[in-house]
């Protein structure tokens, strides 16, 4: 496999794994130390701190897709843009485009950088309690 078809598969892979809501996956395809950073607030995060926002994701957006991939490959990893698109637990629809660089090594992505709009973040964050908790 060449440097960009890894590329490219783990790309694929990764962002599927977040859509169907596998978080062992997701933790699977991240370097045991990759680094994880957000325009939102400037600081990196280890791969356990973003399974935890994503498990909370996940929790609080049951349906997810990654709409509009466009993904560039390069020899050491792949840029993707794409709009974000959920269903919250109270039916509201909600996107967000987002653009997300890696570096891949060893078909495992060892530094994840994210960029969003912050204002456009605020709806997804609503928290509603689970229908067992009711």
């Amino acid at each position: 496999m060449t440097a960009a078809s890894e590329s490219q598969w783990v790309a694929t892979r990764f962002f599927s794994a977040i859509e169907r809501g596998e978080i062992d996956e997701v933790r699977a395809i991240y370097a045991p130390k990759a680094v994880i950073w957000h325009n939102t607030d400037g600081t990196e995060s280890t791969v356990a701190e973003n399974l935890e926002v994503l498990a909370s994701f996940i929790r609080r957006i049951r349906q997810r897709r990654y709409e509009n991939r466009r993904i560039e490959v390069f020899p050491s990893g792949f840029v993707q843009q794409h709009l974000l698109t959920g269903v919250r637990a109270d039916g509201m629809r909600l996107q967000l485009p987002a653009c997300v660089i890696c570096q891949v090594a060893n078909g495992r992505i060892t530094r994840l950088d994210e960029y969003f709009d912050t204002a456009a973040v605020a709806p997804w964050m609503i928290e509603f309690p689970s229908p067992d908790r009711a």
